[in-house]
């Protein structure tokens, strides 16, 4: 190979060559173990190869989401658990992907924050290479292939399962994808939610949700569906009034993704917390009249 003062200030042939608008297929040609299936952190923080010992890592618990007018709002809890032990009490769990679509984690924090950017950048090279948005269709499948990638990883306990909802640009309405260890793509109706109080806060957004409710409606009843998930699962961390720790909120619509912040969610969480004084249960649905 050619030594020359000009060899060294040159890419690698692998930037220079017109190729896939994956950038993770990009990436797989290129150096594979920069993908987030490839590596994992050992217990003193370093970079571990695939097929190395299982280690212990923080895990990511509840998300929630559902369509409102004109969107869909996600949200998810702030604590991060490493078996019996809160790792992380003000962990954030929902990112967004591009600017009409969120995604929230769930499973190994370390993995699943690594792969959010990764499909951030994903998102960002199509647009670049393509010159359009790609269709939330295409951001599903998109993540769906991150997801399988991990599928070594998930067969030794660090699984990766995200939620994604975005707004379609086409249909003007919100939507809500949920998936399998395996990058099994699902789309669901309404609401849904993943992580280890998601059996919880389903049960509390079947009681509550109706559809075409207000953005401002939709964020109460997630909020009250994670209230209820951290009631019940140890993993779920709930409202901390004391340290001003709230649930991260964002809700997504025909003019991008908008955080909800913390002076917004603390009168509402307030309010949620005092009703609960009242009524430790929560909010009930009203039973039709005969």
């Amino acid at each position: 190979m050619s030594t020359s003062p000009g060899d060294h200030a040159r890419l690698p042939a692998a930037f220079l060559t017109t190729g896939t608008t994956s950038f993770a297929e990009f990436l797989a040609a290129y150096d594979p173990t920069l993908l987030p299936g490839s590596r994992y952190l050992n217990r003193a923080g370093e970079s571990q190869i695939q097929g190395s010992s299982h280690a212990e890592a923080p895990h990511g618990t509840t998300i929630v989401a559902a369509a409102c007018s004109g969107g869909v709002v996600i949200a998810g809890d702030r604590r991060a658990t490493m078996g019996n032990i809160i790792a992380q009490r003000d962990i954030e769990k929902v990112f967004p992907a591009d600017e009409y679509s969120c995604i929230g984690i769930a499973g190994t924090a370390g993995l699943a924050v690594e792969m959010v950017r990764l499909f951030q950048v994903e998102l960002e090279h199509y647009e670049k290479i393509e010159g359009i948005t790609l269709s939330i269709e295409g951001k599903a499948n998109r993540l769906s292939t991150l997801i399988r990638g991990n599928l070594g990883l998930a067969m030794q306990g660090l699984a990766v399962v995200p939620l994604f909802a975005g707004y379609d640009l086409d249909t003007k309405i919100g939507r809500i994808f949920s998936y399998d260890v395996t990058g099994g793509r699902y789309e669901e109706h309404h609401f849904y939610s993943v992580g280890s109080g998601s059996q919880f806060a389903r049960g509390a957004m079947k009681k509550l949700y109706q559809d075409d409710l207000e953005p401002d409606s939709v964020v109460r009843i997630c909020i009250e569906a994670l209230y209820d998930a951290a009631d019940d699962d140890s993993a779920t961390g709930g409202p901390d009034l004391a340290r001003g720790i709230y649930p991260v909120v964002f809700v997504v619509g025909a003019e991008g993704f908008r955080r909800i912040t913390e002076a917004e969610l603390a009168p509402v969480m307030s309010s949620v917390v005092e009703a609960r004084r009242l009524s430790p249960d929560g909010p009930r649905a009203a039973l039709p009249q005969n």
